[in-house]
């Protein structure tokens, strides 16, 4: 990454700019809307950078990738891990992470209850659906929402603060919008059933920001926007 503290510090006023035009057009708070660096292939000194800019948490794809970094990185950051999780790495992802935004399956969230409980600590995630159907994206399928969620909430080393989707490639902003549309109506909908309250929608990257929040998101994933391209 051959980016200038400087650089970053501009890219990022732009990027927090555009998120509050879309939330002032749309009738929301800017401050609903939380970014997250994504901090993935890219040198130590990016973690520096968000914590020097006043960022709070920084988002990372695998999990030995941030163990290394965190070894590196004597500052403070909240790690999110917001890349598809294997289940023989929950154990270590539950110990090591502030929060699990790809949690799919129930066989990930017993293993990763079970690694939490080991820990001693409530270990927070969301749930990640394929709202967009496509076959290159991981996530479990809108229609297992119920069962997840049931799953989920039955784990008391568990603490849900909501959902997270990845909209398919594609020109069609259409896309996206269905997308995200499909995922906040089913936090809607879960939140109706279970009696509770899920506060964090996970979805939007660079170029489907404006998508995203209009649908309703409380956090964009930003990468490359931010670092520029990674290694």
């Amino acid at each position: 990454m051959e980016l200038a503290y400087e650089e970053f510090t501009a890219r990022a006023d732009q990027i927090l700019e555009e998120i509050k035009a879309y939330c002032l057009a749309c009738g929301r708070e800017p401050s609903e809307v939380e970014l997250l660096p994504v901090t993935k292939n890219h040198p130590v000194v990016a973690l520096e950078y968000v914590q020097r800019y006043g960022l709070s948490c920084i988002g990372e794809n695998r999990v030995q990738e941030a163990l290394s970094k965190k070894e590196q990185f004597p500052g403070h950051l909240k790690w999110e891990l917001i890349g598809h999780l294997q289940t023989n790495k929950a154990k270590v992802a539950a110990i090591h992470f502030d929060r699990i935004q790809s949690v799919d399956s129930i066989k990930l969230i017993r293993r990763l209850a079970h690694g939490a409980s080991e820990a001693d600590r409530k270990l927070p995630i969301l749930l990640q659906f394929n709202a967009g159907n496509d076959p290159a994206k991981y996530g479990a399928e809108i229609s297992e929402a119920p069962f997840i969620m049931e799953e989920a909430l039955s784990q008391q080393n568990l603490k849900v603060d909501g959902l997270m989707t990845i909209a398919p490639l594609s020109e069609n902003s259409d896309i996206a919008k269905y997308t995200f549309n499909t995922l906040r109506e089913c936090r809607d909908q879960l939140e109706e059933e279970f009696s509770i309250t899920l506060p964090v929608l996970s979805m939007g990257m660079s170029g489907d920001l404006e998508s995203a929040i209009f649908a309703g998101s409380t956090q964009v994933r930003i990468g490359t926007a931010l670092f520029g391209q990674r290694n």
